[in-house]
């Protein structure tokens, strides 16, 4: 059944590519009637991404209703305005000034709707980077998260959009807090998350271990290990296993279960400061060990001496991921590639949520919508006439899947 945490909430969301529709998708998924609106005729550019992109739509728009319209056509907007006065939230994620172009800024919208939310989704925080254009990728470069992630003099992104998906949840964070003090005041306010502020947030333990040890951070392929048993290991069968041993007591397991009798009695492994220390022959020494198991055979004693461990997977192994498959971990969503009518349905990642004591989660409503699929219905709640649609429609103010230009 769908989640209905946020239900009696509408909002209004004027996005684009990964930010702005991952806010969108978790406001949807909690339960808020989230209407995607989108710019006439063809609807929003991210459908038609090739490459890296070209699941974004599919991927960030499910539970969504869909809008087409106008909005730099006067009637475009008085309709938008009208929809605004039963609005409780908008989110955008354009270049700083493009909503306030369109008579669609917080303030021109928060005079029609004085309880309105309006998060709005940037580059930058205020300050004098703000006006700067700016992307995931860029503010990984510069908060120094791809120096991390590299090894060094090899600073490498993060292999998926984590900033914008993080600056998303932070904003829909800053959603949940306005509602609440909305609930007080009744007055609503602006609200603003950003990429950069996001990926600096994830610094701070860097930060913070700089200034505690002294020394200058290093990127994580080069860093100082806080565990001696913490790598990639090959299996006799040529495959690879992610081992961590985090304490005493999990040493002295792994040991026993893997029959390392010599390891388990040298007093200078007998705590996890002591081996770190010999990292440089225990690993291989372990490597070596591990070396006469298959796969299978290691994640049964990983499992049986309760350490933590990992098959190395790729994104096409969660398709068929058995926990994803027994916990509704994956929803049935519409794909296609370029906004087709044919594509295929697959299982794509729920939101990593359960509540309460039969641990409901997200469920799909609605897979990602037409180009403007749902204007009539949303404009006839609104108070306009099939008459008044009509003349929006012929006058190219609305536009659908069957006016979008193939």
């Amino acid at each position: 059944m769908p989640l209905k945490h946020l239900t009696g909430i509408r909002v209004l969301e004027f996005t684009q590519t990964v930010m702005g529709p991952s806010a969108g998708l978790i406001l949807a998924e909690l339960g808020a009637d989230v209407i995607k609106v989108e710019p006439a005729p063809n609807g929003d550019k991210t459908r038609r991404l090739g490459g890296f992109g070209a699941g974004f739509f599919s991927g960030l728009n499910r539970n969504k209703r869909g809008l087409s319209i106008d909005l730099k056509s006067n009637e475009g907007r008085k309709v938008i305005h009208k929809l605004i006065s039963k609005t409780d939230v908008v989110v955008e994620n354009f270049a700083p000034g493009t909503m306030a172009r369109l008579g669609c800024g917080f303030d021109d919208l928060s005079r029609i709707n004085s309880r309105l939310i309006y998060l709005a989704l940037k580059g930058y925080l205020a300050g004098p980077y703000e006006n700067r254009p700016a992307l995931d990728e860029v503010v990984q470069f510069q908060s120094g998260l791809a120096w991390m992630t590299g090894p060094p003099g090899q600073p490498l992104r993060a292999g998926a959009s984590v900033i914008d998906i993080l600056g998303a949840m932070f904003g829909v964070i800053g959603i949940q807090a306005a509602l609440k003090e909305r609930d007080q005041t009744g007055k609503g306010q602006r609200v603003s998350s950003s990429l950069f502020e996001s990926a600096v947030f994830l610094m701070g333990t860097h930060m913070a271990g700089m200034a505690a040890t002294g020394s200058e951070a290093r990127p994580m392929p080069a860093r100082g290990r806080a565990w001696a048993i913490y790598d990639v290991f090959e299996t006799k069968d040529g495959e690879e296993l992610f081992i961590g041993v985090t304490s005493d007591q999990q040493w002295e397991r792994f040991v026993e279960e893997f029959g390392l009798t010599e390891l388990s009695n040298d007093p200078r492994l007998s705590t996890n400061p002591k081996r770190v220390e010999q990292r440089e022959w225990l690993l291989p020494a372990v490597r070596n060990s591990l070396l006469n198991y298959s796969r299978r055979e290691i994640e049964a004693k990983s499992e049986n001496c309760k350490i933590s461990w990992a098959p190395v997977g790729q994104p096409g192994d969660l398709f068929n991921d058995p926990h994803l498959l027994a916990t509704g971990g994956l929803l049935d969503v519409f794909v296609s590639r370029f906004g087709e009518e044919t594509g295929q349905t697959v299982g794509l990642p729920n939101l990593p949520l359960e509540f309460g004591e039969t641990r409901n989660r997200p469920s799909l409503e609605r897979q990602p919508p037409k180009v403007g699929e749902h204007n009539e219905e949303i404009l006839l709640e609104a108070g306009f006439n099939r008459d008044d649609i009509l003349k929006l429609y012929s006058k190219n103010i609305l536009a659908n899947d069957a006016t979008v230009q193939k």
